[in-house]
This record gives structure tokens, C-alpha cells and sequence, in this order.
């Protein structure tokens, strides 16, 4: 294990890079004491959901993050928190377990940063030959062993430029 101190300091550099980095949003207290929960809510990051018999894509989704005072070391604790049909991402109600490589290949280098990315890229590209064994996970992979997840691209409105009279 790092010293307290030193993984205070090593969670929250890592936390001021996320924020930095992307444009989700990270909640958490003050780093004093772990486990230390962070709420990461991921913004413009497509995903698929099941909706009324369809798949859509979600653009925003919520997972937490524990750091318990073996990280480095230990892989952080990842829980799914917002509505998910992913055969890698089990949904909040059945445990919101995230499988993915990342935390298989973990070490002391490896960091939140690159975590979070690992994870969009899992969300927009479900592995099916890989599932989680239950009901809505199963179903996610043979859906996806059917269908390929081409995510539509989120359409951004174009910003309006107003002149100094206040007009456009």
C-alpha cells in the first residue's frame, strides 16, 4: 500500500486530469479517508439502452467509482448507476458490474485517465462474445451477435452569433 498522503495526492492529481480532460462530471467529498467514492456522470458518450421493445442510444450515463486504500495496486470498484443494455454492463438493479479489460490488465501505472476512456470505449462497442452471465446482459449479446451498435453521432445545434445590437 502508498503511504496515505501519497494517495491522497496521487486521487486527487488523477481526479484534476479527469476534469480536465473531459467534459463529464465528477462529484465526490473531500479525499481524507478511503474507500472514496467518486459519481461520474459521462456526457455526449453513446451507449445503448432498450426502450419500449427498441434499441436507442443514451448520451449521458452515471457510474461510481471506488478507490479503496490499495490503489494503486487494487483496480478500482466500478458501479453502473444509470439504465444500460450492454452485455458487458450489467444494469444498476442486477449489481452494475462493469467487465472489462482494463481492470484485468490494471497495474501501479495504470490510472483513472485512461480508465475512463477504456470505458467509452466499451459502452459505444459492446463485446458479445464476452457477456455477463444474466437475463439482461444474455439478451444484450444476442442482440448483438445479430446486430452491429453503429451509435448515431449526437447532433449539436449550432451556436448563434448575436451581434452588438443584441440581435443576430
Amino acid at each position: 500500500m502508498l503511504p496515505k498522503d501519497i494517495l491522497i495526492k496521487r486521487v486527487r492529481n488523477e481526479l484534476k486530469e479527469c476534469k480536465r480532460s473531459f467534459r463529464h462530471k465528477f462529484s465526490h467529498s473531500k479525499i481524507i479517508d478511503f474507500p472514496f467514492e467518486i459519481k461520474v456522470k459521462l456526457i455526449d458518450a453513446p451507449g445503448p439502452i432498450w426502450r419500449d421493445g427498441k434499441l436507442e442510444t443514451k448520451y449521458e450515463h452515471e457510474l461510481k467509482i471506488i478507490i479503496t486504500d490499495s490503489y494503486p495496486y487494487q483496480t478500482p470498484i466500478v458501479r453502473w448507476q444509470s439504465d444500460i443494455f450492454h452485455p458487458n454492463i450489467m444494469p444498476p438493479e442486477d449489481g452494475g458490474y462493469v467487465c472489462t479489460k482494463l481492470l484485468d490488465k490494471w497495474t501501479f501505472n495504470s490510472n483513472l485517465i485512461a480508465f475512463i476512456k477504456g470505458i467509452e470505449v466499451l459502452l459505444s462497442s459492446p463485446n458479445p462474445k464476452s457477456p455477463f452471465e444474466n437475463d439482461t446482459c444474455t439478451r444484450a449479446a444476442e442482440y448483438f451477435n445479430k446486430h452491429v451498435y453503429k451509435p448515431v453521432e449526437k447532433k449539436r445545434k449550432k451556436p448563434i452569433i448575436i451581434g452588438e445590437n443584441g440581435k443576430n
